[in-house]
């Protein structure tokens, strides 16, 4: 299994920046994300859907926050 992240804007299209990193778990590419939201936000990345094997697991997932 890959698990992947895909970068989405406000709409739901996907993003081709930043380059999304492959994790060998879920857990892995759910820490990985607690610690670069801000960065991913701050590079115009508004959702996240987290993929396994290009399958969607979750998703999509604001990284803006309560509104």
């Amino acid at each position: 299994m890959t698990w992947t992240w895909r970068y989405e804007d406000e709409n739901g299209s996907g993003l081709p920046t930043p380059d999304s990193e492959s994790f060998p778990n879920k857990s892995d590419a759910e820490s990985w994300l607690g610690e670069s939201w801000r960065e991913l936000l701050a590079q115009g990345v508004y959702q996240v859907t987290l993929l396994d094997d290009g399958r969607v697991e979750y998703g999509p997932m604001s990284l803006q926050g309560p509104k």
